[in-house]
């Protein structure tokens, strides 16, 4: 037997919770990755293949990774 479920649109508000909790989950991946990366010593960046002037850009691809 085959239950049919009818879903409504999503609402207005329910996209906006979305889109806010999505916004505040990529601002804590860029914000903890930038602060764990800024408190690296010179050579464990270099360790890592990392160079200071890179923190900002992987702390933003890990934002947009989510």
């Amino acid at each position: 037997m085959t239950t049919l479920v009818a879903t409504r649109p999503t609402s207005s508000l329910a996209r906006l919770i979305g889109r806010l909790t999505a916004w505040r989950a990529s601002a804590r991946a860029y914000g903890t990755t930038r602060r764990e990366l800024s408190a690296l010593s010179e050579r464990e960046l270099a360790d890592l293949g990392i160079h200071r002037s890179m923190i900002e850009e992987i702390a933003r691809q890990s934002a947009r990774r989510g």
